[in-house]
């Protein structure tokens, strides 16, 4: 697993510099702020449900970080939201699946967004995915990198909005993420 989160880690590096090159940005942001310490790999594994309508082994959301790499298996189960309809992305164990997360949306305001997505559970099967999450330290602000057009959100750290999505989960039983913070 080391193994694994170190590669991925490097990965989820690469990717965010070469997303902030499109924008012409620099992406030290990423590099002095996405340490070792601050990133993490979770595990995930859903139990088979039989029940016949599509229960959520992980309920409808976006993540809160820069970039989420995903590893899934061959059960399937992810869906995500594509021009207003979910759908369902066709498993392949030998391919990663990339998330653009809350923060890399609001760093790029709104140039790039987070995609928001499920799991639902197999009635007969268990699914194993592995997600690596690319996080900044808790001090980090999260500011637009756009000199061209107004900010869509107002300066944030990542520990404020970590705190405002816990507050809210416990407040209304779901994220309210980033439009917490529009300008």
């Amino acid at each position: 697993m080391e193994a694994f989160a170190t590669k991925v880690g490097s990965l989820a590096k690469k990717l965010a510099e070469i997303l902030a090159e499109k924008l012409g940005q620099n992406w030290s942001l990423f590099q002095e702020s996405c340490l070792a310490s601050t990133c993490y790999l979770r595990l995930n594994r859903y139990p088979p449900c039989s029940i016949p309508y599509h229960i959520y082994g992980l309920m409808p959301h976006t993540d809160s970080d820069f970039l989420t790499i995903l590893h899934q298996d061959e059960v399937g189960g992810l869906q995500l939201v594509k021009d207003g309809e979910w759908i369902s992305v066709k498993p392949n164990p030998q391919a990663l699946i990339i998330n653009i997360g809350d923060l890399f949306q609001a760093w790029s305001n709104d140039f790039y967004t987070s995609v928001e997505h499920c799991v639902v559970t197999h009635p007969s099967k268990e699914r194993f995915s592995a997600a690596y999450f690319l996080c900044p330290s808790y001090e980090t602000v999260i500011e637009s990198c756009s000199n061209t057009k107004p900010s869509v959100y107002t300066k944030f750290s990542f520990r404020e909005y970590r705190q405002k999505v816990q507050e809210d989960v416990q407040r209304y039983g779901y994220k309210v993420g980033l439009p917490r913070f529009l300008v």
